[in-house]
């Protein structure tokens, strides 16, 4: 079990009993329920490299993409928009003309109608069209004819496509639309969008969202989970991070290598250093460089400069055979312990060795 912020010691856990507030504070209610040749030698095989902008050195403050193609199938979305704008021979606009017919005829609207006008859509107002055919669909069908099709992945990958998270947003928290977006991907492609705009409160609202209406969390969510917290970089976030730890550990569930990164890094942004050593020693696969460098952090912040200095020694050592795979530091992480070793001499010296001034 993860240990709480206040078990952790210093300023980080005397903040703790301050009550959380925004979406922070109803999410954590949900969730209750050495040499010169050495340098020379880690220059030529590049043992430490540049850091990424934004960031550590590492993906955590790049604008990669959290979701794959696989969990997002935007480019399927894209094919299927047109095949169907060719199966019409691209009568949009008469498509459109007889759905808004029906509606005020109060017509049945059936299931491939709603699919092609989904795939149709170009603009707001197209999307304000699709929004009451939603309605006037779920309407007439309730919950038990979205067994055979999920429509909520394809409304929010329309609104991604289109750049329109409001109405995304809205519908899904729409009561009315209860079992519309009944599964985890329509939240995690609106999460993706709100995340890669910027928009980290509103996705940790979706989170909530999603965790009030009974959906169960994958992978995916929790590293969506652990990302949004990270960007948002408050005391509120990082306890939400220990919470959705707990949780997964109570439910025997999985988290990926890359949410546990995030969490360290979470903490780590709190000066929470008990709390990022937990989440440092629940990975298992450590033959990773974003995990090294954070591991390397998290060995800073608790004064272990000594050995961060024999781990970077053994990173760049010159006898390695060429076939082995060396471990890679961000430059970011690599000056740090060297501003440190600055007011020892004798790890200075060893510390100067490796990185020159």
């Amino acid at each position: 079990m993860a240990p709480r912020p206040e078990e952790a010691g210093g300023s980080a856990g005397e903040a703790a009993s301050a009550p959380p507030r925004g979406p922070g504070r109803e999410m954590a209610a949900v969730l209750a329920g050495g040499s010169g040749r050495v340098v020379r030698e880690a220059a030529r095989r590049s043992a430490v490299r540049p850091p990424a902008p934004g960031g550590w050195g590492c993906a955590l403050g790049g604008k990669r993409y959290l979701l794959t193609e696989e969990d997002m199938k935007l480019q399927e979305f894209q094919q299927m928009k047109v095949a169907i704008r060719n199966e019409l021979h691209g009568n949009k606009d008469q498509y459109f003309k007889n759905i808004k017919e029906k509606l005020n005829k109060n017509g049945i609207i059936l299931k491939n109608e709603l699919k092609n006008l989904l795939h149709l859509c170009q603009t707001s107002s197209d999307v304000e069209l699709a929004r009451k055919v939603i309605y006037r669909y779920h309407e007439q069908n309730g919950i038990t004819t979205l067994h055979n099709f999920k429509f909520g992945p394809l409304f929010m990958r329309m609104c991604y496509e289109l750049d329109l998270e409001r109405p995304a947003v809205e519908l899904i928290k729409d009561q009315n639309l209860h079992g519309f977006f009944s599964d985890s991907t329509s939240f995690h492609i609106l999460m993706t969008m709100l995340f890669k705009k910027g928009h980290f409160e509103s996705a940790l609202e979706v989170l909530v969202e999603m965790k009030k209406q009974g959906i169960s969390f994958s992978k995916e969510t929790y590293l969506l989970a652990f990302a949004i917290c990270y960007k948002l970089g408050n005391l509120e976030s990082s306890q939400i991070s220990v919470r959705l730890l707990e949780e997964a550990q109570l439910k025997g569930d999985t988290l990926p290598l890359r949410a546990y990164c995030f969490a360290m890094a979470t903490a780590l942004k709190q000066n929470d250093v008990a709390q990022a050593k937990f989440y440092c020693s629940q990975i298992m696969r450590t033959e990773n460089k974003l995990y090294n460098n954070l591991k390397v952090l998290v060995q800073l912040r608790s004064g272990l400069l000594k050995e961060v200095i024999n781990t970077l020694e053994a990173a760049v050592e010159v006898d390695t055979p060429p076939f082995v795979k060396k471990t890679e530091f961000s430059e970011q992480v690599v000056w740090m312990p060297k501003q440190q070793a600055a007011f020892s001499p004798n790890l200075s010296s060893q510390m100067f060795a490796l990185v020159p001034r």
